[in-house]
């Protein structure tokens, strides 16, 4: 899988929160019902505001719930997000609820995303994606492929063709646009008295390409209240934090480099092994595979396979974040310690850190690096090699 890496574009997010959720069949909006003790709102801004690289995000409320969508969810959101965090009052329709959102964002935002208020299961790699997508290509949104059979049907329901899905894709949030794309698009609309049902709708309107990106088959829309029990048992399954614990160790010897946490280290000796031996990144990798109930690394990546000879464990660390991001996990921390004697390993540290949190998909400062000696006792402390233990906290994408 690709590792995904948000843009440099300067983004923000537009939640179109004034409807009224009448399908729900209450007088609460649906994105403020509660959802795992929270409003179905908090769930879907946090999301986005776990992400540095969006700058602002704008929720359009409907004037009536205005306060309340306030007092319902900033207690629920970390105070350090506040900052930027926007309302404004939001139209009578979508179309005019991300327009009064595209007028609270401050010009210098380039890259828009908008995303359905009721759809607080979206995860981070959704996210990313659309963001680079848009940067990449002008305007996209997150779908993914109709697997049902379809039928068209008569007024009187009965079946007049069965429809080809080979090329039907179900279209979700966010949807991503550079602010100039999305400005003109809306500006047509309004100049043809167009009505769009989504972003995208407006951008086709108005001659724009829209591609396609990956999107999560979770990331499901509140509407009815079957919907929000459903949300209650994903978002549950998600909760779960998972633990693992990697260990390995390797021979220091003559003729290899060393290589420590994908960072080469210039040093007489190198580590022994199939691979290159880097004992940080299986350390690691064990630990994750540990998370993810799913064995140790010689089961995925064999010493016998001539295909991982002399490879790069930072590739096989990527490899098996890509298993864990499939399987909905994505890294919370990990705190790492290196046994090794010579050489001194701080002046790497960093390094070190930044490769591994690339691969990880996390923040520098959530990969924890350590180095210690064993003080002469032991294989380590006499040179003859150097291990590593790595211990991981998994979550559930989009759990907190």
């Amino acid at each position: 899988m690709k590792r995904t890496t948000p843009t440099t574009l300067r983004t923000g997010v537009i939640i179109p929160a004034a409807g009224s959720g009448t399908r729900m069949g209450g007088p609460t909006p649906k994105q403020l019902l509660l959802l795992a003790g929270k409003p179905v709102l908090a769930h879907t801004c946090a999301a986005f505001l776990a992400i540095p690289a969006i700058e602002q995000l704008v929720i359009a409320v409907h004037p009536d719930h205005a306060a309340t969508t306030r007092e319902l969810l900033l207690p629920n959101l970390s105070r350090e997000h506040h900052p930027r965090i926007r309302f404004t009052p939001g139209g009578a329709s979508r179309q005019d609820s991300v327009q009064a959102g595209l007028t609270a964002l401050d010009p210098e935002i380039e890259l828009i995303l908008v995303h359905d208020a009721a759809r607080p299961l979206i995860d981070r790699e959704t996210i990313l994606r659309t963001i680079q997508g848009a940067a990449e290509h002008g305007a996209v949104i997150a779908a993914i492929p109709v697997k049902d059979t379809l039928k068209q049907a008569a007024p009187d329901q009965i079946i007049q063709a069965t429809v080809d899905r080979s090329h039907l894709w179900q279209a979700q949030t966010p949807q991503a646009a550079r602010r100039a794309l999305l400005q003109e698009a809306m500006d047509h609309a309004a100049r043809s008295g167009f009505q769009g049902t989504d972003e995208a709708s407006l951008l086709e309107h108005h001659g724009l390409a829209v591609r396609l990106v990956e999107g999560n088959e979770q990331n499901l829309k509140i509407t009815r209240p079957g919907d929000l029990q459903l949300a209650q048992h994903l978002l549950s399954q998600r909760a779960a934090m998972k633990i693992g614990h990697g260990f390995d160790a390797h021979r220091l010897v003559a003729d290899r480099r060393l290589i420590l946490g994908g960072v080469t280290i210039d040093y007489q000796l190198g580590l022994a092994g199939h691979s290159d031996a880097d004992v940080v990144c299986h350390a690691l990798t064990d630990a994750v595979l540990g998370a993810m109930g799913a064995g140790d690394i010689g089961r995925h990546f064999p010493d016998n396979d001539e295909q991982y000879r002399n490879i790069s464990s930072i590739l096989l660390l990527d490899r098996v974040m890509a298993q864990a991001r499939q399987a909905g996990l994505e890294l919370s921390n990990a705190d790492i310690t290196i046994l090794c004697q010579q050489p001194k390993l701080a002046p790497h540290l960093k390094a070190m850190q930044e490769h591994l949190a690339a691969s990880c998909g996390v923040a520098p400062q959530d990969v924890n690096i350590k180095a210690t000696t064993t003080e002469q006792m032991g294989y380590t402390g006499r040179g003859e090699g150097i291990a590593c233990h790595a211990v991981v906290l998994m979550r559930y994408s989009n759990a907190g």
